[in-house]
């Protein structure tokens, strides 16, 4: 039995209270989990509108049991449509499927998402434009077999901004070649790595919002079918 594990970690960019990223998870209808990250254009309150009118969209689709790919040009469309091809947000749908038992991909973001394996570190920066600018945009889909010991690592693009302000790159590859995918590290491990390494080289201030994924598929060491969720995130004290 397999342990589907993930972890989600998210930072504003410095100056903005709210990120305009936003992620929702729901329970697929025919069986499994999609994860979903939309990240609005621009900052603050107007992208966290945008990112949440976007969502909203797509995690409707999913609940009515519409394909990942069919969900993500229906996006597209509402918002090309909505917003009259003035407005662009990026689009990420990760989802594990039990019906096919593969891993799925749906991609409209130009940052790339990364796969760790026992057999090494697999980049896929496939061409993939935002959804709402163009209106015959496609989404990019890669579909994985189950395997344990398989982490992919999506996230917004303020990742790849961050240490630019100090001539400092965050060299994701080399950072995931330290990693060993056999010690079966859990999700939130390496996110909360992948966080700190991005923030560091930032100097605690992000340029801009980040947003980070990663999905974990790890032998499981318990036969019992117990699904748990948590949470934590800080919250303003009332005045």
């Amino acid at each position: 039995m397999l342990e589907v594990q993930t972890a989600v970690a998210k930072i504003p960019g410095h100056g903005n209270v709210e990120s305009g990223d936003t992620f929702e998870m729901i329970e697929r209808p025919g069986g499994g989990f999609s994860f979903v990250l939309v990240n609005g254009q621009g900052s603050g309150r107007g992208a966290k509108t945008l990112s949440n009118l976007v969502i909203t969209r797509v995690i409707t689709q999913l609940k009515d049991g519409a394909r990942d790919g069919v969900v993500a040009r229906g996006a597209h469309d509402y918002l090309y449509t909505y917003r009259m091809g003035q407005v662009a947000a990026t689009l990420n749908i990760l989802s594990v499927d039990f019906q096919s038992h593969t891993i799925l991909i749906t991609r409209n973001n130009p940052a790339p998402f990364l796969v760790l394996t026992t057999d090494g570190i697999e980049t896929h920066h496939e061409p993939s434009a935002p959804i709402g600018l163009h209106p015959m945009t496609k989404p990019n889909i890669t579909e994985l077999p189950v395997h344990p010991y398989t982490y992919v690592i999506a996230f917004t693009d303020g990742l790849l901004k961050a240490g630019e302000r100090y001539d400092e790159d965050v060299e994701l590859g080399n950072f995931l070649v330290g990693w060993d995918a056999k010690a079966g590290y859990s999700a939130i491990n390496l996110c909360d790595a992948l966080l700190n390494r991005v923030t560091k080289i930032d100097r605690g201030e992000p340029a801009d919002d980040i947003t980070i994924i990663v999905l974990a598929l790890l032998p499981s060491t318990t036969d019992k079918r117990i699904r748990r969720v948590s949470a934590n995130f800080h919250m303003e004290r009332p005045t």
